[in-house]
């Protein structure tokens, strides 16, 4: 299984799978991150956490405990 969290910059993926419970999958589902959809990795804070995207079109920072609940292909 790979997560959001483990790809590089300038990367495109697939979201395959939201792993998580309620309301934390929730959030991410309603910040646009569904099953199917496309991300652009766009950048990497220093120290790894916040990971920036491209998500339908627009920005998005995502925390990297928040990253590792994205299964992507």
């Amino acid at each position: 299984m790979k997560t959001l969290r483990q790809v590089k910059v300038g990367d495109n993926v697939k979201v395959v799978k939201l792993h998580g419970e309620g309301a934390v999958k929730r959030r991410i589902m309603d910040m646009g991150i569904t099953k199917g959809v496309d991300i652009h990795i766009r950048k990497v804070a220093p120290l790894g956490d916040p990971v920036e995207v491209t998500v339908r079109g627009y920005e998005l920072s995502i925390r990297k405990a928040d990253a590792e609940m994205i299964e992507i292909e």
